[in-house]
């Protein structure tokens, strides 16, 4: 093997290793992120929580119900009335 040949593959060799030391390198940051991210809401989650059992209970709103018409004793009058009654006024059926 000549020297060319072993420099090549020495380049080789370092290239792979560097690839894979800044793999796991990124990996180790992604996972430092992710942690950061994870405290982060598990604190918020805990003051929200404390904040939430300080207040005192909201009161429930009190539905308004609308007043319903008072119903007259008569029926409404039946089909054959009410379209009678339609075309004496002028209306088209």
């Amino acid at each position: 093997m000549t020297k060319e040949d072993r420099n090549r593959a020495d380049a080789r060799f370092n290239k792979a290793t560097r690839a894979a030391n800044e793999a796991r390198s990124g990996k180790f940051d992604r996972d430092a992120a992710l942690k950061a991210v994870t405290d982060n809401m598990a604190k918020l989650k805990a003051l929200r929580l404390a904040r939430e059992a300080a207040e005192p209970a909201p009161v429930a709103a009190v539905k308004k119900t609308r007043a319903k018409p008072k119903k007259s004793d008569e029926k409404t009058p039946a089909l054959g009335d009410w379209l009678a009654g339609q075309q004496s006024g002028g209306r088209r059926t």
